[in-house]
């Protein structure tokens, strides 16, 4: 039922943006930013148990914790570059977020390294024997 509150903010902040965007475009701005960030922070609470469940999931199963805190940040930058982006976007700023949007590929990339060099070392020793 989350879902139907979330929509329903959403809804409603629409409404008065579209409103108010017409007397005072800045502050229909910074509405629809503020109420952004409320989204996001609602949402970020629900993240840090789906996080918890997948820790415990990941010890049970012996998962080296490395390579799961650095999905989990991958995850994390993929998540915050789109907001951002986002925000950027409904700011009239498409560049920057585009800007933004390729900051977060190449820190994801730059993340995924030491996953991608133990995976590569792994077909190696594969292929040896």
């Amino acid at each position: 039922m989350e879902i139907i509150q979330v929509v329903g903010i959403g809804l409603v902040t629409t409404f008065l943006v579209l409103v108010i965007k017409e007397q005072k475009p800045v502050f229909a701005f910074l509405l629809a930013t503020f109420v952004g960030v409320i989204i996001f922070i609602t949402l970020a609470q629900k993240l840090a148990e789906v996080i918890g469940v997948i820790s415990n999931l990941a010890q049970q199963a012996k998962v080296n914790e490395l390579f799961l805190s650095t999905i989990l940040k991958i995850i994390g930058i993929a998540y915050i570059a789109e907001f951002g982006a986002q925000v950027t976007r409904d700011a009239g700023q498409g560049s920057i977020a585009s800007k933004i949007e390729l900051a977060g590929k190449v820190l994801i990339m730059v993340m995924a390294i030491p996953i991608i060099s133990v995976v590569i070392e792994s077909v190696m020793k594969i292929l040896r024997v």
